[in-house]
């Protein structure tokens, strides 16, 4: 995973986080409901570069 993507993600992650701060704070559920998704987001596509890195790794191994 390049080093702009964990980035991305982690902005992403952290604007969901304050989403979902300012929603709780304020009583706005939708405003929260939208932060959690955006972390849950966030999360989903670290996994995602985790596996296409794995399976990179998996085929250097082989292909030598």
């Amino acid at each position: 995973m390049g080093v702009d993507d964990k980035f991305e993600n982690k902005a992403e992650d952290l604007g969901g986080r304050a989403k979902e701060t300012v929603g709780d704070v304020t009583g706005d559920d939708q405003l929260k409901a939208e932060g959690a998704t955006d972390q849950l987001k966030a999360k989903a596509k670290d996994v995602g570069e985790s596996v296409k890195d794995l399976g990179a790794s998996v085929k250097d191994k082989f292909s030598k």
